[in-house]
């Protein structure tokens, strides 16, 4: 599968391994692709600007910092997002540590912008290690996924299953309206990684047994 993934940061570069090591052909999309072409972090990997990765992708990935996502995203023409299964990861903080989406979400905002795409949100709960090495945690996690098209999260299922999230691990929370949970949930994430001094830790949603 073609994947164009909008951002180059540690989660774009970690996804883009995880996906190019399960077989897709995978590009990185950035605002300023030749001056960031020589940058060491990015040998290696095929860097274009944001609208040739809107239009490479048979899934368009937003992994970008979620103030600025939508600025961003309107770079790739609206054509060459219409049908396509957009899954967005990125939250959005203000300067002093707020959640820059406080009563609503980024993944709503990005399906409102682009209506004609299939938003998805996911992996908005753990860090780009997790993300893409779920095996490395003590236990098994729960990565959750939110959006309106049930065949865009299918193709989005598969996608993680790639990335070593397996079925049993993904929990489909329902339309993009709960991807406020999943968002909202960073502050919660900044309180455990502090409290136990490392980001690299997941969650699990463990239901209640049967009584015997």
């Amino acid at each position: 599968m073609r994947i164009g993934l909008v951002g180059t940061g540690n989660v774009a570069r970690a996804l883009a391994t995880g996906w190019s090591r399960a077989g897709h052909d995978v590009v990185l999309g950035s605002r300023s692709p030749k001056e960031r072409a020589e940058a060491a972090e990015l040998k290696g990997f095929t860097l274009v600007g944001v609208a040739e990765a809107g239009a490479h992708g048979e899934v368009v990935v937003n992994a970008t910092p979620g103030t600025a996502s939508v600025d961003v995203l309107k770079v790739i023409d609206a054509a060459d997002l219409a049908g396509k299964v957009l899954v967005d990861i990125g939250v959005g903080f203000t300067e002093g540590g707020d959640l820059s989406h406080p009563n609503y979400s980024l993944g709503e905002e990005i399906q409102a912008a682009f209506p004609e795409a299939r938003v998805v949100k996911t992996l908005a709960t753990v860090d780009a290690v997790v993300m893409t090495s779920p095996e490395s945690l003590e236990g098994p996690a729960t990565i959750f996924l939110s959006g309106d098209d049930d065949a865009a999260k299918t193709v989005t299922k598969g996608l993680l299953t790639d990335l070593g999230w397996p079925d049993a691990s993904q929990l489909d929370l329902g339309g993009i309206g709960t991807a406020r949970g999943q968002e909202h949930f960073a502050l919660l994430f900044v309180g455990v990684a502090q409290a136990i001094g490392s980001y690299e830790f997941g969650i699990r949603v463990v239901p209640q047994g049967t009584v015997a």
